[in-house]
Protein backbone atom coordinates (compact mmCIF):
# COMPACT_ATOMS: atom_id res chain seq x y z
CA UNK A 1 0.00 0.00 0.00
CA UNK A 2 1.39 3.47 -0.85
CA UNK A 3 2.68 5.84 1.80
CA UNK A 4 0.50 8.81 2.80
CA UNK A 5 2.32 11.95 3.93
CA UNK A 6 0.65 14.67 6.00
CA UNK A 7 1.44 18.38 5.87
CA UNK A 8 -0.69 20.86 7.85
CA UNK A 9 -0.68 24.06 9.88
CA UNK A 10 -2.60 22.32 12.69
CA UNK A 11 0.24 22.01 15.21
CA UNK A 12 0.24 19.14 17.67
CA UNK A 13 -1.51 20.68 20.67
CA UNK A 14 -4.99 19.68 19.50
CA UNK A 15 -6.54 16.46 18.27
CA UNK A 16 -6.81 17.51 14.61
CA UNK A 17 -3.85 15.60 13.17
CA UNK A 18 -4.62 12.48 15.19
CA UNK A 19 -8.24 12.51 14.06
CA UNK A 20 -7.20 12.76 10.41
CA UNK A 21 -4.95 9.74 10.92
CA UNK A 22 -7.83 7.89 12.54
CA UNK A 23 -10.04 8.53 9.52
CA UNK A 24 -7.31 7.34 7.15
CA UNK A 25 -6.66 4.16 9.12
CA UNK A 26 -10.38 3.38 9.31
CA UNK A 27 -10.52 3.36 5.51
CA UNK A 28 -7.06 1.98 4.69
CA UNK A 29 -5.87 -0.07 7.68
CA UNK A 30 -2.12 -0.42 7.88
CA UNK A 31 -1.28 2.34 5.41
CA UNK A 32 2.12 3.88 6.29
CA UNK A 33 1.74 7.48 7.49
CA UNK A 34 4.59 10.01 7.39
CA UNK A 35 4.37 13.45 9.01
CA UNK A 36 6.13 16.03 6.85
CA UNK A 37 5.26 18.89 9.19
CA UNK A 38 2.39 20.23 11.26
CA UNK A 39 4.22 23.44 12.15
CA UNK A 40 3.49 25.47 9.03
CA UNK A 41 2.58 28.99 10.24
CA UNK A 42 -1.23 29.31 10.28
CA UNK A 43 -2.68 29.94 6.80
CA UNK A 44 0.79 30.21 5.19
CA UNK A 45 -0.01 28.49 1.90
CA UNK A 46 3.21 29.73 0.29
CA UNK A 47 5.47 28.15 2.85
CA UNK A 48 3.56 24.89 2.68
CA UNK A 49 3.84 24.86 -1.12
CA UNK A 50 7.60 25.37 -0.90
CA UNK A 51 8.12 22.69 1.73
CA UNK A 52 5.99 20.21 -0.19
CA UNK A 53 7.83 20.77 -3.47
CA UNK A 54 11.17 20.23 -1.74
CA UNK A 55 10.02 17.03 0.00
CA UNK A 56 8.32 15.23 -2.90
CA UNK A 57 11.49 14.00 -4.73
CA UNK A 58 12.46 11.91 -1.70
CA UNK A 59 9.30 9.76 -1.71
CA UNK A 60 8.21 6.91 -3.98
CA UNK A 61 6.18 8.13 -6.96
CA UNK A 62 3.07 6.26 -5.79
CA UNK A 63 2.97 8.27 -2.53
CA UNK A 64 -0.24 10.15 -1.67
CA UNK A 65 0.60 13.58 -0.27
CA UNK A 66 -2.18 15.00 1.93
CA UNK A 67 -1.71 18.74 2.47
CA UNK A 68 -4.17 20.86 4.47
CA UNK A 69 -3.33 24.54 4.86
CA UNK A 70 -6.74 25.92 4.13
CA UNK A 71 -7.65 29.56 4.88
CA UNK A 72 -10.72 29.15 2.63
CA UNK A 73 -12.21 26.13 4.39
CA UNK A 74 -16.00 26.17 4.08
CA UNK A 75 -16.01 28.59 1.12
CA UNK A 76 -16.46 27.88 -2.58
CA UNK A 77 -12.80 26.89 -3.08
CA UNK A 78 -12.60 23.42 -4.58
CA UNK A 79 -11.30 20.28 -2.86
CA UNK A 80 -8.68 18.89 -5.20
CA UNK A 81 -6.86 15.65 -6.01
CA UNK A 82 -3.97 15.71 -8.49
CA UNK A 83 -1.98 12.88 -10.04
CA UNK A 84 1.56 13.55 -11.33
CA UNK A 85 4.56 11.39 -12.26
CA UNK A 86 6.09 12.22 -8.85
CA UNK A 87 3.08 11.55 -6.62
CA UNK A 88 -0.61 12.11 -5.97
CA UNK A 89 -1.75 15.18 -4.04
CA UNK A 90 -4.91 15.88 -2.04
CA UNK A 91 -5.91 19.21 -0.53
CA UNK A 92 -7.61 22.56 -1.11
CA UNK A 93 -7.39 24.29 -4.48
CA UNK A 94 -5.58 27.37 -3.18
CA UNK A 95 -2.13 27.09 -4.76
CA UNK A 96 -0.67 24.48 -2.39
CA UNK A 97 0.43 22.33 -5.32
CA UNK A 98 1.66 25.15 -7.58
CA UNK A 99 5.38 24.48 -7.31
CA UNK A 100 4.98 20.72 -7.52
CA UNK A 101 3.07 21.13 -10.78
CA UNK A 102 5.67 23.58 -12.12
CA UNK A 103 8.28 20.82 -12.08
CA UNK A 104 6.39 17.98 -13.77
CA UNK A 105 5.69 17.54 -17.49
CA UNK A 106 2.04 16.58 -17.05
CA UNK A 107 -0.67 16.18 -14.44
CA UNK A 108 -4.33 15.30 -14.04
CA UNK A 109 -6.57 17.05 -11.49
CA UNK A 110 -10.11 16.37 -10.30
CA UNK A 111 -12.51 18.05 -7.93
CA UNK A 112 -13.42 15.78 -5.00
CA UNK A 113 -17.21 15.60 -5.32
CA UNK A 114 -18.17 11.95 -5.06
CA UNK A 115 -20.00 11.53 -1.74
CA UNK A 116 -18.87 7.91 -1.36
CA UNK A 117 -15.32 9.13 -0.74
CA UNK A 118 -16.17 11.68 1.97
CA UNK A 119 -17.37 11.18 5.52
CA UNK A 120 -21.19 11.05 5.81
CA UNK A 121 -21.28 14.40 7.61
CA UNK A 122 -19.08 17.21 6.35
CA UNK A 123 -18.44 20.15 8.65
CA UNK A 124 -17.79 23.64 7.33
CA UNK A 125 -14.59 24.02 9.35
CA UNK A 126 -12.70 20.69 9.19
CA UNK A 127 -12.43 19.48 5.61
CA UNK A 128 -9.11 17.87 6.50
CA UNK A 129 -11.04 15.27 8.47
CA UNK A 130 -14.23 15.06 6.42
CA UNK A 131 -13.07 15.40 2.78
CA UNK A 132 -9.30 15.31 2.33
CA UNK A 133 -8.31 12.48 4.70
CA UNK A 134 -11.00 10.11 3.31
CA UNK A 135 -10.03 10.94 -0.28
CA UNK A 136 -6.33 10.31 0.42
CA UNK A 137 -7.13 7.00 2.11
CA UNK A 138 -9.34 5.81 -0.73
CA UNK A 139 -6.68 6.71 -3.29
CA UNK A 140 -4.06 4.79 -1.29
CA UNK A 141 -6.48 1.84 -1.15
CA UNK A 142 -6.76 1.77 -4.93
CA UNK A 143 -9.69 3.99 -5.90
CA UNK A 144 -8.85 5.61 -9.27
CA UNK A 145 -8.39 9.37 -9.27
CA UNK A 146 -11.15 9.82 -11.84
CA UNK A 147 -13.60 8.17 -9.45
CA UNK A 148 -13.42 11.13 -7.06
CA UNK A 149 -15.07 13.67 -9.35
CA UNK A 150 -14.88 15.75 -12.54
CA UNK A 151 -11.68 16.94 -14.20
CA UNK A 152 -10.19 20.32 -13.26
CA UNK A 153 -8.15 22.12 -15.91
CA UNK A 154 -7.46 25.36 -14.04
CA UNK A 155 -6.18 24.76 -10.49
CA UNK A 156 -5.13 27.86 -8.58
CA UNK A 157 -1.47 28.64 -9.25
CA UNK A 158 0.79 30.82 -7.12
CA UNK A 159 3.52 32.83 -8.83
CA UNK A 160 6.97 31.32 -8.25
CA UNK A 161 9.08 32.71 -5.40
CA UNK A 162 10.84 35.91 -6.38
CA UNK A 163 13.98 35.39 -8.45
CA UNK A 164 15.12 38.12 -10.81
CA UNK A 165 18.22 37.46 -12.89
CA UNK A 166 20.07 40.31 -14.58
CA UNK A 167 23.63 40.83 -15.75
CA UNK A 168 25.83 40.47 -12.69
CA UNK A 169 23.05 40.27 -10.11
CA UNK A 170 20.45 37.88 -8.66
CA UNK A 171 17.58 39.28 -6.62
CA UNK A 172 15.25 37.34 -4.37
CA UNK A 173 13.72 37.37 -0.91
CA UNK A 174 13.74 35.54 2.40
CA UNK A 175 11.05 32.85 2.33
CA UNK A 176 11.23 31.76 5.97
CA UNK A 177 13.51 31.07 8.92
CA UNK A 178 13.88 27.41 9.85
CA UNK A 179 13.97 26.21 13.47
CA UNK A 180 17.72 26.89 13.64
CA UNK A 181 17.26 30.50 12.56
CA UNK A 182 18.70 29.90 9.08
CA UNK A 183 17.14 32.26 6.53
CA UNK A 184 16.00 30.27 3.50
CA UNK A 185 15.84 32.44 0.40
CA UNK A 186 14.11 32.15 -2.97
CA UNK A 187 17.43 32.11 -4.87
CA UNK A 188 17.98 28.58 -6.17
CA UNK A 189 18.30 25.80 -7.00
CA UNK A 190 22.08 25.64 -6.98
CA UNK A 191 24.36 22.66 -7.34
CA UNK A 192 28.11 22.58 -6.93
CA UNK A 193 30.33 22.02 -9.96
CA UNK A 194 33.90 22.07 -8.69
CA UNK A 195 34.43 25.48 -7.11
CA UNK A 196 31.52 27.10 -8.97
CA UNK A 197 27.78 26.92 -8.59
CA UNK A 198 25.31 26.01 -11.30
CA UNK A 199 21.95 27.80 -10.96
CA UNK A 200 18.87 26.06 -12.38
CA UNK A 201 16.02 28.43 -11.41
CA UNK A 202 13.40 26.52 -9.42
CA UNK A 203 9.73 26.30 -10.42
CA UNK A 204 10.46 27.91 -13.82
CA UNK A 205 10.53 25.10 -16.40
CA UNK A 206 11.57 27.32 -19.33
CA UNK A 207 14.51 28.98 -17.56
CA UNK A 208 18.05 28.20 -18.60
CA UNK A 209 20.94 27.35 -16.31
CA UNK A 210 23.90 29.61 -15.56
CA UNK A 211 27.18 29.45 -13.67
CA UNK A 212 27.87 31.54 -10.57
CA UNK A 213 31.35 31.98 -9.11
CA UNK A 214 30.91 31.03 -5.46
CA UNK A 215 34.07 32.64 -4.09
CA UNK A 216 33.49 36.00 -5.80
CA UNK A 217 29.78 36.32 -4.98
CA UNK A 218 28.63 39.06 -2.60
CA UNK A 219 25.36 38.50 -0.72
CA UNK A 220 23.54 41.54 0.69
CA UNK A 221 20.51 41.56 2.98
CA UNK A 222 19.26 43.44 6.05
CA UNK A 223 22.31 45.71 6.11
CA UNK A 224 24.83 42.86 6.04
CA UNK A 225 27.23 42.01 3.21
CA UNK A 226 28.71 38.51 3.03
CA UNK A 227 31.56 37.62 0.70
CA UNK A 228 31.48 34.22 -0.91
CA UNK A 229 28.99 31.38 -0.85
CA UNK A 230 30.19 28.53 1.36
CA UNK A 231 29.76 24.78 1.26
CA UNK A 232 29.23 24.21 4.97
CA UNK A 233 28.80 25.92 8.34
CA UNK A 234 32.28 24.80 9.38
CA UNK A 235 33.84 27.10 6.77
CA UNK A 236 33.55 30.04 9.21
CA UNK A 237 34.26 30.52 12.93
CA UNK A 238 31.54 29.93 15.52
CA UNK A 239 29.19 32.92 15.73
CA UNK A 240 29.99 34.26 12.25
CA UNK A 241 27.44 34.96 9.52
CA UNK A 242 27.73 33.07 6.25
CA UNK A 243 25.90 32.41 3.01
CA UNK A 244 25.69 28.79 1.89
CA UNK A 245 23.68 26.44 -0.29
CA UNK A 246 21.16 24.51 1.80
CA UNK A 247 20.18 20.88 1.39
CA UNK A 248 17.40 21.72 -1.10
CA UNK A 249 19.69 23.83 -3.27
CA UNK A 250 18.50 27.26 -2.15
CA UNK A 251 20.72 30.04 -0.88
CA UNK A 252 20.57 30.34 2.91
CA UNK A 253 21.96 32.87 5.36
CA UNK A 254 23.11 31.36 8.63
CA UNK A 255 25.18 31.89 11.74
CA UNK A 256 27.44 29.03 12.73
CA UNK A 257 25.91 27.67 15.94
CA UNK A 258 23.59 30.67 16.09
CA UNK A 259 20.50 32.25 14.53
CA UNK A 260 20.76 34.50 11.48
CA UNK A 261 17.10 35.47 11.93
CA UNK A 262 17.88 36.84 15.41
CA UNK A 263 21.14 38.51 14.42
CA UNK A 264 19.77 40.24 11.30
CA UNK A 265 16.14 40.72 12.30
CA UNK A 266 15.15 39.50 8.84
CA UNK A 267 11.71 38.03 8.12
CA UNK A 268 9.82 36.59 5.15
CA UNK A 269 9.89 39.13 2.35
CA UNK A 270 13.23 40.70 3.27
CA UNK A 271 15.07 41.41 -0.03
CA UNK A 272 18.24 39.47 -0.83
CA UNK A 273 20.73 40.51 -3.53
CA UNK A 274 23.62 38.43 -4.84
CA UNK A 275 26.26 40.25 -6.88
CA UNK A 276 28.03 37.75 -9.14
Amino acid sequence: MPVITLLTDFGTEDEYVGVMKGVILSIAPGVPLVDLSHRIPPQDVRRAAFLLANAVPYFPPDTVHLAVVDPGVGTERRPLAVRTPTGTFVGPDNGLFSWVLAEVPEWTAVEIRELAYRLPRVSSTFHGRDIFAPAAAHLAAGVPLEGLGPRVEDPVVLPPPRLEIRAGVLEGEVLYADRFGNLVTSIGRFRWEGGDLRLAPAFRPASGERTVGAAAARVVLAGAELRGIRRTYGDVPVGELLALVGSSGFLEIAVRQGSAAAVLGAAPGTPVTVWV
